[in-house]
């Protein structure tokens, strides 16, 4: 039997809203809101404020004695790189591949204290990995129920965040503690702003602070923020990054601290790296009306050069734009046009980097 979904301690303030709920790695989240829907919770993103719940999202605490120097020999980026108080975009890999168990942010409290945040549906592996691998000096906890995140994210965001008397002018990927709330400046959206991790048992209390301190801050569910990190170019793990495919290939080498001596995957990936990837993730942007979506089949000529693993309709541009990873032997430079089959249509595209929107993040 399925195991039942896990609820968010904000669940009934969704069902209030009229949210329409969906399952998302094990967890029942809102997908949008009555009297908003994914079009204009992302304009609120893009031109005002928005506040996400993303309470399913992992945590887990690494503690005791050399617990930074740990993770550091276990995850990619090197977090010899940043300081207390500092957040670090890090991935977690197999060791015999290296492929992408997950993606993760690590933010640093001390050399003895770690916090983690996984994604939903891969925390328990991570954790499981993690905990094999810890020394007796270190301890390694999952903390996933524990806590709730709310992504407030867009150019108002400051001000949705200051009117609950929190701090606000840290820098990008830095983090405030107050007693027992922290308040990142960090997001999937592409926009400047914030996550807050609060204990669940407060989740209530902050969400109902918020949206009375700023009136028109609009509720925003999965949906929009799907748009808004596709806008980016921002990978989705189970989609642009898996298992069976790295780092290299889903370009974000810049997480790899490829000059450490240790962590997950290491000797694959530096092989990778040398040899070149034999696929690649590329952006689409459609030429035509066409909207690509995962799976669909990227050709040239008569040619499968490779697929979509994300795409949507971009709300901001207003034509569809996509994640695909293409094979390196194709050749294909940016600029290139392709197409995409689109349900037995052929429609056309070109290739871009990424992202499709200028970002707005510090």
């Amino acid at each position: 039997m399925s195991q039942p979904l896990h609820r968010s301690p904000l669940h009934e303030r969704h069902a209030a809203l009229g949210a329409k709920f969906a399952a998302f790695g094990g967890w029942d989240m809102p997908l949008e809101y009555a009297g908003g829907g994914v079009l204009r919770e992302h304009a609120a993103v893009r031109e005002a404020a928005g506040v996400f719940d993303v309470s399913h999202l992992g945590k887990a605490r690494v503690t005791g004695a050399g617990a930074a120097d740990f993770v550091n020999s276990c995850l990619t980026n090197d977090l010899g790189r940043i300081g207390p108080g500092r957040a670090q975009y890090t991935l977690c890999c197999d060791e015999a591949t290296g492929g992408t168990i997950d993606d993760i942010i690590a933010y640093l409290y001390a050399d003895d204290h770690v916090f983690l945040i996984p994604n939903a549906a891969n925390t328990a592996e991570v954790v499981r990995r993690l905990q094999a691998a810890a020394p007796p000096s270190v301890t390694v906890t999952n903390e996933h129920e524990g806590y709730a995140v709310l992504a407030v994210q867009g150019p108002r965001s400051t001000e949705a965040v200051a009117a609950l008397g929190l701090p606000t002018d840290h820098g990008y990927m830095s983090f405030a503690t107050v007693d027992d709330l922290v308040v990142c400046r960090t997001g999937y959206t592409g926009e400047h702003g914030y996550e807050l991790v609060v204990p669940a048992g407060r989740a209530v209390e902050v969400w109902d602070r918020l949206f009375a301190g700023t009136p028109d801050l609009r509720p925003c569910g999965l949906g929009a923020r799907d748009t808004l990190r596709t806008e980016m170019g921002y990978a989705l793990h189970g989609q642009d990054l898996t298992p069976e495919i790295t780092p290299v290939q889903g370009r974000v080498g810049w997480a790899v601290g490829w000059d450490k001596p240790a962590f997950w995957g290491r000797q694959a990936l530096l092989a990778e790296k040398a040899a070149g990837p034999r696929r690649t993730l590329r952006g689409l942007e459609a030429l035509d009306r066409g909207i690509p979506r995962a799976h669909m089949r990227v050709l040239a000529g008569d040619d499968e050069v490779g697929e979509v693993t994300s795409g949507t309709f971009s709300p901001t541009r207003k034509l569809g734009i996509g994640l695909a990873l293409v094979d390196t032997a194709a050749g294909l430079a940016d600029g290139a046009e392709v197409e995409v089959d689109v349900r037995g249509r052929r429609s056309r595209m070109r290739v871009v980097k990424p992202p499709f929107v200028k970002p707005q993040v510090r």
